[in-house]
């Protein structure tokens, strides 16, 4: 018997199950046609959890409800499972971990969602009681993220799964940037994780709410609609009032004509650089890239209209495992998508060792490095930025060198090198 997971697709505590089983090469199936509030109140489902709460795994030794143990089961079935670390302080932190997830994350992130969504009943008090208390969680978890890639030794383990999945409700349900950018270790960590193979795989594109959401109307709000009050006005309504529609009308031409705002970098005098040209010139040399690509960038470079950038990782200590540090950049780049129109980049990950250096060299169109960019992009904190001084000779040649991949770089092994184009 195959092990059956009953959970919904998007459902944050299945997923714990079903990222372990992909770490562990263990086979899960989803339930088909299992819908949450209809198919777990049926006896069959309530046979496996006497309660009906979602999910639940079935086992040929019988079924386990809580997600947090159906992870730990799907994992123990791997013999020396690495998810289980490797020694005995491994496995007590790794179950630190997990424990402090369910209780300081997930616990008060459920007491601030339940009640936004009409769940339960909205006390102001409560919910700041509850953020303060979770705000305080993620500040202990920020500290400890600050020199650790992951939570325990230097790969992924369940303690990362669980918490992971925790995390992913606050993203993408309750916490926006303006929240999350106090705790930038953790951010780290979180995008560093949904981008792992096995992660994506079950998660697919994870994206950031923009704000949290509003608190819910009282259900007894369609009541008070019950429209005697409406026809009230009706019957009273002064035909002969003609002042009052009047400022209607222009109150909402006033408002019609608001243009949506420009990017102030599309406001800038025109420049000579054309960047999607320099874009092709780059993709398309293939060979005698120095006397086509690295001349032709000179040629059309503006530096009235551009600006050049290096940029360099500040916690390179962390970088101890190449996937994991070549991830990170890859999320980086992502996230920087909202400035393709605006910029170029390369990012190099160097090193004959661990840890690796990560350091990059940007093209922002305009004198400095855009706000906008600055502000939407949590990564950008996290690396020294300094403007290249075209006429330092020295400076134009690492330039150079970061264009066209140049192996070895300043001395060391190039590990990967990726281009935002």
């Amino acid at each position: 018997m195959a092990l059956v997971l009953y959970a919904g697709n998007t459902n944050k505590n299945g997923y714990k199950t079903l990222i372990a089983a992909e770490y562990s090469g263990v086979k899960v199936e989803l339930a088909p046609d299992f819908v949450i509030g209809v198919s777990n109140k049926t006896p069959e489902y309530l046979k496996l959890n006497p309660i009906g709460k979602v999910p639940v795994l079935e086992t040929p030794e019988g079924p386990i409800f809580e997600s947090n143990a159906m992870a730990r089961y799907v994992t123990r079935l791997k013999a020396d499972n690495p998810l289980c670390g490797s020694s005995l302080i491994d496995y007590a932190q790794i179950e630190q971990w997990i424990d402090f997830s369910s209780l300081e994350i997930d616990a008060n992130l459920l007491h601030w969602y339940r009640p936004r969504i009409g769940r339960t009943v909205y006390i102001a008090p409560f919910e700041e009681a509850t953020i303060s208390s979770l705000k305080r969680a993620l500040g202990a978890l920020n500290t400890h993220l600050a020199s650790n890639t992951f939570l325990v030794g230097h790969s992924v383990t369940l303690a990362d799964i669980i918490m992971t999945c925790n995390l992913f409700m606050g993203f993408t349900f309750l916490m926006p940037k303006s929240f999350t950018s106090e705790f930038p270790h953790v951010e780290r960590y979180f995008w560093t994780m949904v981008n792992q193979p096995n992660f994506r795989k079950v998660m697919g594109d994870v994206k950031q709410t923009d704000a949290t959401p509003p608190v819910a109307k009282k259900p007894a709000q369609p009541k008070e609609a019950a429209k005697p009050k409406k026809e009230e006005p009706k019957k009273k309504e002064p035909k002969k009032e003609p002042a009052k529609p009047k400022p209607e009308p222009a109150e909402e031409e006033e408002e019609a004509p608001k243009p949506k705002p420009k990017n102030p970098l599309d406001l800038l005098p025109p420049s000579k650089m054309v960047l999607d040209e320099w874009k092709r010139l780059y993709s398309n040399t293939k060979s005698n890239f120095r006397e086509v690509a690295i001349k032709g960038f000179w040629d059309m470079y503006d530096p009235e209209g551009y600006s050049l950038w290096f940029c360099d990782y500040k916690y390179n200590d962390e970088n101890t495992v190449t996937f994991v540090t070549m991830n990170k950049v890859g999320g980086f780049l992502q996230r920087m998508d909202l400035a393709r129109k605006y910029a170029f980049g390369k990012m190099l990950v160097t090193g004959d060792n661990p840890p690796y250096k990560v350091q990059g060299l940007w093209l922002f169109r305009g004198p400095e490095i855009p706000q906008f960019v600055i502000d939407e992009c949590y990564d950008m904190e996290l690396y020294d930025w300094r403007k290249v001084d075209i006429s330092d000779e020295v400076q134009k040649e690492r330039v150079n060198q970061m264009i066209e991949d140049a192996e070895p770089f300043e001395g060391e092994t190039l590990v990967d090198a990726k281009c935002f184009k």
